[in-house]
C-alpha cells in the first residue's frame, strides 16, 4: 500500500521494526527542504512575511494533529518525543497532584518512558506503584484492572498498544471504570494513533501522548495532549524563552496561556510543519484503510511463521501488526543478525519493556512490526529465510 510514496523501498531491505521508528514519505522530506530552503525563519518571534509563514503553517499542523486525534486545538503541545511528553505530564502536574500513599497503576508490559517517571516520582513522593496483573495472553482485562484498584488509586497509566505484545487494550472501558472512581487516566498511545482511529473525547482520557516519527514523521517531535482543565494545572517543568509573555526584575513571571505554556525555546519548526504534511497524508490514505490492512498482513504472518520449525510465538493472540517470536536455542540478537544478512531489518532485545521478562518469561526476543508499506512478499522472504534448515549453522 502506497510503497511508491517511500524512497526507501526502493532499496533492497525488508523494513519489518515501524515500532521502533517508521519509513518517511516523500512529502515529509520535501516540506522541511522547503522550509529549509524557502522560508526560513522562527516561530512567533517575527513581524515579517516569511515568519508569518512560518507561524501559520506552524499552528496549522496544531490544527491538523488536533482534527486527527478529535481534540481541541489548545489542547495539543509540541514536546520532543512521546518520551518528553509522559516525563512532563508526571513531573509537571502529577508531582503537586499526588499524595504520599497515592497508588499509581500500570502493567509489566509498560514502555520504559511508562515507568521510569513514575518510579522517579515514587522516590520524591513515595507514592506506591502496583502492577494491573496480566492474563495467559499477557493482555490487560477489565476484570484485572477492577481488581487492581483500591480506594488510594489515583493514577492508572498505560500503553494503548504495547510494543512487545501488541494488545489493544480496552481504554475506552477503562477510563470510564477509573473516573467513576475519581482515577485520572495516562495513555501512552506511541503504539495506537499510527495504526488505528484514537478520538480523545470519545475514549475520555485525561492525557495522551505519541511520536511522529512512529507514524512517518521526523524525529524529535512528540504530541502532549490533555483536557484542557488539567493542562492549565500544570506547573512548568522547562522554563524560558516561548512560553512567557512577560518577567521583571522582582521575579515576577506571567507564562503563556496553553498550548505554548508547554513550548519553551525554539521549536523544531521544520519537523512540525514537516509533520503537517505527513498527517494530511495519513488523511488521505485513511487510517482505517490502513488497521485493516495491518490486521490482513498480521494474519496472513501468524499463518505463515506457525510453520517455522521450533518458533515460538509470544503474542499470537494479539491484535496489532507486533509479532514478537524466538527459534528454539537461538539467541534473539544472533537472530536478528542473521536475518540481517538477507536484508531483513528486525528488532531485537527487551525493546524496552525490561520488566515484562517477568511475565514473558524470557528476557530477549526478535519482534517485527508492520506498517502499511509492508507486503505479503516481504513476509514470505521472512518466513524462508526462517526456514533454512542450515539456520543455525549458518548463525554459528
Amino acid at each position: 500500500m502506497n510503497r511508491e510514496d517511500f524512497l526507501m523501498t526502493k532499496q533492497d531491505i525488508i523494513y519489518l521494526d515501524s515500532g521502533a521508528t517508521t519509513l518517511k514519505p516523500k512529502v515529509l522530506s520535501e516540506a522541511i527542504s522547503e522550509y529549509y530552503n524557502d522560508y526560513t525563519a522562527n516561530a512567533h518571534r517575527g513581524d515579517y512575511d516569511i515568519s508569518l509563514k512560518v507561524d501559520t503553517l506552524f499552528e496549522r499542523t496544531r490544527y491538523l494533529v488536533s482534527n486527527f486525534i478529535n481534540a481541541n486545538t489548545n489542547e495539543v503541545a509540541f514536546t520532543n518525543n512521546a518520551t518528553d511528553s509522559l516525563s512532563k505530564i508526571v513531573l509537571g502536574f502529577f508531582e503537586d497532584y499526588l499524595e504520599e500513599g497515592d497508588e499509581v497503576l500500570i502493567t509489566k508490559a509498560e514502555h520504559a518512558s511508562n515507568v521510569l517517571p513514575w518510579f522517579e516520582l515514587a522516590k520524591r513522593k513515595k507514592i506506591i506503584i502496583h502492577y494491573i496483573p496480566l492474563d495467559e495472553h499477557l493482555k490487560v482485562t477489565l476484570e484485572n484492572v477492577k481488581k487492581a484498584i483500591t480506594p488510594k488509586t489515583k493514577v492508572i497509566s498505560l500503553a494503548h498498544v504495547t510494543n512487545v505484545v501488541g494488545d489493544v487494550r480496552p481504554i475506552k472501558e477503562i477510563t470510564k471504570l477509573a473516573h467513576d472512581e475519581n482515577i485520572l487516566v495516562v495513555c501512552d498511545g506511541a503504539q495506537s494513533v499510527p495504526h488505528m482511529e484514537v478520538d480523545v473525547k470519545d475514549l475520555d482520557i485525561d492525557f495522551l501522548v505519541f511520536s511522529a516519527h512512529k507514524m512517518c514523521g521526523p524525529t524529535g517531535l512528540g504530541i502532549l495532549y490533555g483536557k484542557e482543565k488539567l493542562l492549565k494545572q500544570f506547573r512548568p517543568v522547562i522554563v524560558g524563552g516561548g512560553m512567557n509573555s512577560s518577567f521583571e526584575f522582582d521575579g515576577t513571571v506571567i507564562y503563556n496561556d496553553i498550548p505554548h505554556f508547554f513550548e519553551a525555546g525554539t521549536p523544531n519548526i521544520a519537523g512540525v510543519i514537516g509533520f503537517g504534511s505527513v498527517i494530511e497524508y495519513l488523511d488521505s490514505i485513511g487510517i482505517n484503510r490502513i488497521e485493516a490492512y495491518e490486521k490482513e498482513l498480521r494474519k496472513y504472518a501468524i499463518e505463515k511463521l506457525k510453520d517455522v520449525p521450533n518458533i515460538i510465538l509470544y503474542n499470537e493472540e494479539s491484535e496489532a501488526g507486533i509479532i514478537t517470536f524466538n527459534i528454539k536455542d537461538i539467541f534473539s540478537q544472533d537472530l536478528a543478525i542473521y536475518l540481517n544478512k538477507y536484508h531483513i531489518c528486525v528488532r531485537a532485545g527487551n525493546h524496552c519493556a525490561k520488566i515484562l521478562k517477568d511475565d514473558l518469561g524470557i528476557k530477549n526476543t526478535c519482534r517485527m512490526s508492520l506498517y502499511f508499506y509492508n507486503t505479503k512478499e516481504e513476509i514470505d522472504k521472512l518466513v524462508a529465510a526462517l526456514m533454512n534448515p542450515n539456520i543455525k549453522e549458518e548463525i554459528l
